[in-house]
């Protein structure tokens, strides 16, 4: 729905950088708003790899003057990391309306 690539899930993961980007610009263009903000995140308890720990949480935001994306690391369990994940999103979208993202 949100057009992400098939390339890109296999090469960078669904938990990425390039794939919360991808799901920002898909769900702007989809809803036709200024801003999105997308999260994409290994919640747990399972689910882990070597790389990606439960907790790692990507959140990306694309708006018509730029993209912008932050990593986490959440130590919370399944239902706390979600609700830290939605907590950082709403910062980068206040932060953003804040004008403190930087490109």
């Amino acid at each position: 729905m949100l057009g992400v690539s098939w390339d890109t899930l296999h090469a960078f993961g669904a938990v990425s950088h390039n794939t919360v980007l991808e799901m920002a610009r898909g769900a702007k263009k989809l809803l036709d708003v200024d801003i999105a903000v997308s999260i994409s995140g290994i919640a747990g308890p399972g689910g882990a790899t070597v790389d990606k720990p439960v907790g790692t949480t990507w959140v990306g935001l694309v708006a018509n003057d730029g993209e912008w994306t932050r990593e986490f690391h959440f130590n919370g369990d399944r239902e706390g990391n979600k609700e830290l994940s939605a907590e950082a999103a709403l910062q980068m979208l206040l932060d953003y309306l804040q004008g403190k993202l930087k490109k």
